[in-house]
């Protein structure tokens, strides 16, 4: 059996991360299936590699191939803060309907984290990816765009605000909202965990965020109510839907988070809850994620490009070689993703660790990004 994954290097530390963690992932399901299966990888270019090739920074080209793949892979790609193209990232989500981007979230054993108790910490997030303000639409302030919005919304709609205003829109619909908790409900029923947890600030954004929670509990009763329950009346062997004010659900992260297997997050929201979570386990090194349509999968490592870095052999390949095991497990290939997981443990119990790591593992030895793939490798 023969897996086609399509791979985008990405720019600053991609390159490093890349040849770090590709070998790791072949040479895991070579040792699993002894030849029987094995990966096809094929290259498509984006961000800096593409404009090299005198190409914009998401070439059609690109854009044609995920759009009949199954199975895609990314390092990280830039984008320049307050000017420039728009975020590569929120690009390829909306071109390809990308909606939900799903975030595992563990403890890694024997990593030392800013809380007491990291290990309590086994969640994974769902966080719809194409709505809310991450949808792009703003308006730079005092531009003609900006001023024509301005004025309906003075003059039509009675809203106070300044005439000198930047603008942005918060778009979310039921549709988007449902199709991201319904994916989130059936891994939560599929995998038999205790909870779904509906993430909102729909105390203040009542009819965006507000309706989020609504239209999720709604799913729930409409779509799985023979199986599920809210807090309010639990019923013995049902998975509980219960909602959480977003910042609250900040607090219950550090306090309580042994509380919460599955949370179902609007897009900002989700992007927040997920990086804190990830420094509350050992940081985005460690971090694996995926985007999903309902026909790719596209990986891709959470962390940035770090450009201060790049070239230096410093990076760590960790959140890539993780989501080779999220990919192999999403093609249900579990045993081979069973030995990247092992073998990332292994060698983090060995302390021999990136730099970004050895902080916080007392009595570590710190080793290059190359290295520590190298290491990986030879315990699978």
């Amino acid at each position: 059996m023969r897996k086609t994954v399509y791979w985008i290097e990405g720019d600053g530390i991609g390159p490093e991360v890349w040849n770090a963690a590709r070998p790791v992932i072949d040479e895991a399901v070579t040792a699993e299936y002894d030849g029987e299966r094995s990966l096809e990888w094929v290259e498509l270019l984006a961000g800096e590699k593409a404009l090299a090739a005198g190409e914009t920074p998401l070439p059609e080209a690109t854009l044609t191939a995920l759009r009949d793949a199954e199975l895609a892979m990314k390092g990280p790609l830039g984008t320049p803060v307050g000017s420039g193209i728009r975020s590569l990232n929120v690009a390829l989500r909306r071109t390809l309907d990308l909606y939900a981007c799903i975030r595992p979230i563990r403890h890694f054993g024997g990593l030392e984290t800013p809380v007491k108790h990291p290990e309590r910490v086994n969640m994974i997030v769902f966080r719809e990816n194409t709505e809310d303000v991450y949808a792009g639409i703003e308006f730079a302030a005092q531009t003609p765009e900006a001023r024509k919005l301005v004025a309906f919304l003075r003059d039509e709609m009675n809203v106070q605000i300044a005439e000198s205003a930047a603008v942005g829109l918060k778009p979310m619909t039921e549709a988007g909202s449902k199709r991201l908790v319904r994916r989130a409900l059936r891994y939560a029923l599929d995998q038999k965990l205790p909870s779904l947890t509906l993430v909102h600030k729909g105390n203040i954004m009542k009819y965006t965020e507000g309706a989020f929670r609504q239209w999720g509990y709604d799913l729930a009763a409409q779509e799985f109510g023979d199986r599920t329950c809210t807090e309010k009346d639990p019923a013995a062997g049902r998975l509980i839907i219960k909602d959480r004010i977003a910042d609250a659900m900040f607090q219950e992260a550090l306090l309580r988070p042994e509380q919460y297997s599955v949370l179902a997050t609007p897009n900002l929201n989700g992007d927040y809850l997920s990086d804190a979570l990830a420094a509350q386990v050992g940081g985005l090194g460690l971090a694996p994620g995926v985007n999903m349509s309902d026909t790719l999968a596209f990986f891709e490592a959470t962390h940035g490009t770090a450009p201060t870095i790049a070239g230096q052999d410093k990076a760590n390949p960790g959140s890539l070689l993780l989501c080779g095991a999220l990919l192999l497990e999403h093609i249900g290939w579990h045993g081979a993703a069973a030995r990247i997981r092992n073998a990332v443990n292994a060698v983090i119990a060995a302390r021999t660790v990136t730099v970004d790591l050895a902080g916080q593992l007392p009595g570590s030895r710190a080793v290059g990004c190359r290295e520590f793939g190298e290491l990986v490798g030879a315990a699978l």
